[in-house]
């Protein structure tokens, strides 16, 4: 028997429209949106392990989380642009390995022969994408193929000098101060405070938000596209070459897949904090958060103990999810 429609509970019909209206507040307040979220996922892991989430495991998180964090500066750079880069953790394992086969001179010495390995890929990269007009995809995952060829036959020579970690870099990578805050995040957090005021207040950032919104009015308004873009693809492999250089000082080993699991995390950071791929909107502040957000969400999933293969498809679902509901959010 079919109910009148003057019947119908005002609970039931307040229900709808208490849920448009928290997804409106969600629209308009998408980053509180994000803390939400990593908050929810750090007392999952409260929840399923009582007792671990203490000053030690937060300190963990952060020295995890900023090899990330600088991976993903750059990775927000260009995709603001437009763009993307698929050759920053070819970058930073070349940039580590370089430097620990460097170590034997000085310090300083070795650090700038790995960021020297950032300024050369990234010159290529924008040169090829801001001259040349290649497609940044196809562009970036070439340098990365060729830096990685190059980083093999580099290594079969140098097998006589086994590459070695200096103890500044174990430090900066592993080390700790003041009873718990990580040394990688005094690195990481001028990076992170020079790229949020960088974008918002100065005229190279209001221009990357521009290229990426609209290319052809920029060019129409004699704006040089192509310097616009070569700076940007060098400061993201120089961000590039930082992260390897705190990651091999965390691992105190340099191999030939040292970063290889950076790579699409350094993406889905950026694409779950809320820039677009498209370019032209979003900003680092999301990707901060996101890049927190991973690692908690890894360190979830080592908790409850998942198989490796069953954690990879876990780690995948919840990242697409993410990415998916906040662009539905942010559209």
């Amino acid at each position: 028997m079919n109910m009148p429609a003057h019947s119908i509970s005002p609970r039931g019909a307040a229900a709808p429209a208490k849920a448009l209206r928290i997804i409106g507040l969600l629209r308009r307040y998408t980053a509180a949106a994000l803390v939400l979220l990593l908050l929810a996922f750090v007392g999952g892991i409260e929840i399923a392990r009582p007792g671990t989430v203490t000053p030690i495991w937060i300190s963990n998180i952060i020295l995890f989380a900023a090899p990330l964090g600088i991976l993903a500066a750059g990775q927000t750079l260009v995709m603001l642009a437009g763009g993307i880069d698929l050759s920053v953790a070819s970058v930073a394992t070349a940039s580590a390995y370089l430097m620990a086969t460097h170590s034997s001179s000085s310090g300083f010495g070795a650090v700038l022969w790995g960021l020297a390995v950032g300024l050369a890929v990234g010159l290529v990269n924008g040169i090829g994408i801001a001259v040349l007009r290649v497609q940044p995809l196809v562009m970036t995952l070439g340098t990365g193929l060729m830096t990685e060829g190059t980083l093999i036959v580099y290594s079969q020579k140098m097998l006589a000098t086994a590459p070695r970690v200096p103890a500044f870099i174990q430090a900066l990578g592993s080390g700790k101060v003041l009873g718990g805050i990580p040394i990688d995040l005094f690195l990481w957090a001028p990076i992170a405070i020079a790229v949020l005021i960088g974008l918002r207040h100065t005229g190279f950032g209001r221009l990357l938000y521009a290229v990426g919104d609209n290319r052809e009015a920029c060019q129409l308004s004699g704006v040089r596209i192509w310097q616009v873009l070569l700076a940007d693809y060098i400061l993201c492999s120089l961000f590039a070459a930082a992260a390897g250089l705190v990651v091999v000082g965390g691992t105190n080993a340099a191999d030939m897949s040292l970063a290889d699991v950076y790579l699409l995390p350094s993406v889905a950071a950026v694409v779950i904090g809320g820039t677009s791929i498209f370019g032209g909107r979003g900003g680092y502040g999301g990707s901060i958060v996101g890049a927190l957000i991973l690692t908690v969400l890894n360190s979830l999933l080592t908790l409850l103990d998942a198989p490796e293969p069953i954690k990879q498809i876990l780690y995948g679902a919840v990242i697409l999810v993410l990415a998916t509901a906040y662009t539905r959010l942010t559209d």
